[in-house]
C-alpha cells in the first residue's frame, strides 16, 4: 500500500509539473509587456452583433468575440482589457502597441497581411438581403443587376460587388449594380428601410440575428457569394504573441470551448481550424 501511495503520489506531482512546465512555456512565448501588464488588451468595437456588440439594456459587451476573446486571454493566463477602437484606427493601435490583438469581425485578405498577420477562427461571407417590402420585385439574385447595394466602405465587400456586377451582370448585357458604400451594417439598414438603397449587403454569420431582433422584415437572396476567413490580426514584428494566441485559440478548440461559443451564438456554421494568414 505504501508503494502505491507513493507511485501515485509520484504521478500526482509528475503531471502538476508538466501542467506547470507547459504553462510556463506558453507565457514565456508572450513578449514581456504583456507579461508585465498581466492582461491582453484587445480592440473591439461594439456593432457587430452577434460578433460583438452591447446589451441594449445594462451597455454590457456582448458576443462571440467578447466572449472568445476572455477565453483566449484566461488559456493565456492574463486578464483581459477591451478597447472600443474606430475600424480606421484598428493596425495603427497594433503597430503602437494600445492594442495587443483586435477582434473586430475583420476579414483577412492578402493586402490586410502586409501590415499584420491574421490568425484566422471563423468562415463568412457578404450576403445580398432587402426588406420584405421589396420582395415583390427583388425576388432573387437574378433581379440584383441594376440595384442599389450598400455595401459597408470598412471592408472589401463594395470591390466584391463591384467585381461580381462585371461578371454577372456587365458581362450579360444587364444593367451595373450601383454600390453605394455605408458606415456599417446599422447605416445600411438605415439606408435600407428609408429606400435610399434597394439591397445590403452584409457578413452571413449576422443577418440570422437581425432576422430574429426584426421579424418579418428581411429576406436573404440566395447564399453567401464568396467564402471569406475572418480572423484576429497581430502586428508583425510580435511574432511571439501571435504564435501564443494561435496555440491558445487551437487549445480552445480541441477543449471544446470554442465550439460551445460558436453554439451559444448559432454559429455553428462558422466553424474553421485555427490557422495563419489564409486570407487571399
Amino acid at each position: 500500500m505504501k508503494l502505491k501511495h507513493k507511485t501515485m503520489l509520484g504521478l500526482a506531482t509528475l503531471a502538476a509539473t508538466v501542467t506547470l512546465a507547459a504553462s510556463g512555456a506558453h507565457a514565456a512565448d508572450l513578449p514581456d509587456r504583456i507579461k508585465k501588464a498581466g492582461k491582453l488588451v484587445i480592440a473591439s468595437q461594439a456593432n457587430y452583433p452577434p460578433i460583438a456588440y452591447k446589451d441594449p439594456a445594462t451597455g454590457e459587451l456582448m458576443g462571440l468575440d467578447i466572449d472568445l476573446g476572455a477565453a483566449i486571454a484566461k488559456e493565456l493566463g492574463l486578464k483581459v482589457e477591451y478597447q472600443e477602437t474606430a475600424f480606421a484606427q484598428v493596425f495603427s493601435s497594433l503597430t503602437t502597441g494600445r492594442a495587443d490583438i483586435a477582434m473586430v469581425a475583420i476579414s483577412d485578405t492578402a493586402e490586410r497581411q502586409k501590415v499584420a498577420d491574421f490568425i484566422d477562427y471563423m468562415k463568412t461571407g457578404p450576403q445580398f438581403f432587402t426588406l420584405q417590402a421589396n420582395a415583390a420585385r427583388i425576388k432573387g439574385i437574378a433581379d440584383v443587376c441594376g440595384t442599389k447595394v450598400g455595401a459597408s466602405r470598412n471592408t472589401n465587400w463594395p470591390g466584391q460587388i463591384a467585381g461580381w456586377s462585371k461578371d454577372n451582370c456587365e458581362a450579360k448585357g444587364k444593367p451595373a449594380i450601383t454600390v453605394i458604400g455605408t458606415e456599417g451594417s446599422v447605416d445600411a439598414r438605415t439606408q435600407l428601410k428609408t429606400g435610399r438603397i434597394d439591397l445590403a449587403v452584409q457578413g452571413s454569420e449576422t443577418l440570422p440575428y437581425f432576422q430574429g431582433m426584426e421579424p418579418n422584415t428581411y429576406v436573404l437572396l440566395g447564399q453567401p457569394l464568396f467564402a471569406q476567413e475572418t480572423g484576429i490580426p497581430v502586428s508583425k514584428s510580435e511574432p511571439g504573441l501571435r504564435d501564443a494566441v494561435l496555440e491558445a485559440l487551437k487549445r480552445l478548440q480541441a477543449n471544446g470551448t470554442y465550439d460551445k461559443l460558436l453554439a451559444k451564438y448559432k454559429l455553428q456554421g462558422s466553424a474553421m481550424p485555427a490557422a495563419l494568414n489564409q486570407g487571399k
